[in-house]
């Protein structure tokens, strides 16, 4: 076991699957020499060279595209999006294309591709580095859609969806690459897509989240704790295909749900979160399903704090539902 930051385990994670399988391969902008705009693939190139450490040109859909083809082809390849606010010219590529093979070629073709790409704020990147546009990818059938908030998660889930035959967009909490760590296995280990973790026990109110929120929502019920509510944090780990029963259970258990994200309110992934447990266990609630979220507009820069929710106002959100 090895202490590793969020931001090692992803680099570990795919250094093993390429020592592992000579099919994985790495494309992007600066991924090369640089080992990426945050160090992701530093050293990558030194161990596989040119042939499966590629560096693009500033092209997104370009990028997309190719790793597509590749994957047709029999590769496996992880194609890095530098930023996730980056990742819209390739929008059509992702959704119309590569989400689409398995279906449109009746299971013929598979299309085994890793689209890595930084989420969310917390570094003061602005409106063009900070956003959280996730729900418009687990919208899109045929996409599986991860999002970790430990480095044991982020390394097992990446092998997974190295290993997954369906493409996959993996989204990384970029405001913990380097602020979170924690023991980590050498080697190869997988977490399941697909599955959520009980982060903490709880039975008054059910705190839902992901990725970096998670960090939050932990401090949020560590503070409650405080004031004897007791909080039930689930961290999702993967929004498509979503965990609906570890919801549900849980939500069955406290009769209230919170889910907390960074994303503008409206539309967002907390919302579809929100509708589920409202069709399946509203017979369970003893408050209305709040949401504590991002604000309906671009990410701020000088007011970034207040953007996304920090601890207190995630607290105020559990109040609220204990109190009602």
């Amino acid at each position: 076991m090895t202490v590793r930051t969020l931001l090692q385990s992803v680099t570990d994670a795919m250094k093993t699957e390429m020592e592992n399988d000579e099919r994985v391969v790495v494309l992007g902008e600066d991924v090369g020499r640089d080992g990426g705009v945050f160090r992701a693939t530093e050293g990558l190139l030194d161990r596989f060279g040119v042939e499966r450490v590629m560096d693009t040109p500033l092209n997104e859909s370009g990028i997309i595209g190719v790793a597509t083809g590749m994957a047709l082809y029999g590769l496996r390849p992880i194609a890095e999006i530098q930023f996730m606010d980056f990742i819209y010219p390739a929008f059509d590529q992702i959704v119309s294309e590569l989400s689409k093979i398995r279906y449109r070629s009746g299971g013929t073709y598979t299309a085994p591709v890793v689209v890595r790409t930084p989420f969310g704020g917390g570094i003061k990147g602005g409106l063009y580095h900070s956003q959280s546009s996730e729900a418009y990818f687990a919208h899109t059938a045929g996409l599986k859609v991860v999002a970790p908030s430990t480095p044991y998660d982020a390394k097992g889930l990446l092998i997974s969806s190295i290993r997954d035959e369906d493409p996959v967009i993996f989204l990384e909490p970029k405001r913990l690459y380097r602020t979170v760590r924690e023991e980590v296995p050498d080697g190869a280990y997988t977490v399941p897509i697909g599955k959520a973790k009980i982060a903490r026990e709880g039975k008054d109110v059910s705190l839902i989240s992901y990725g970096a929120m998670v960090r939050t929502c932990l401090e949020a019920a560590e503070a409650a704790a405080k004031n004897g509510i007791s909080v039930e944090v689930i961290d999702l780990r993967t929004l498509s295909p979503l965990d609906i029963e570890t919801i549900i259970s849980s939500v069955q258990k406290t009769g209230r749900a919170v889910i907390a994200n960074e994303a503008p309110k409206f539309g967002s992934f907390a919302a579809e979160v929100a509708a589920l447990i409202a069709e399946k266990a509203i017979d369970s609630l003893g408050a209305p399903v709040l949401r504590v979220s991002g604000l309906d507009t671009p990410v701020t820069y000088i007011w970034e704090s207040a953007y996304i929710p920090d601890v207190q106002r995630v607290l105020s959100y559990i109040n609220r539902s204990v109190s009602y």
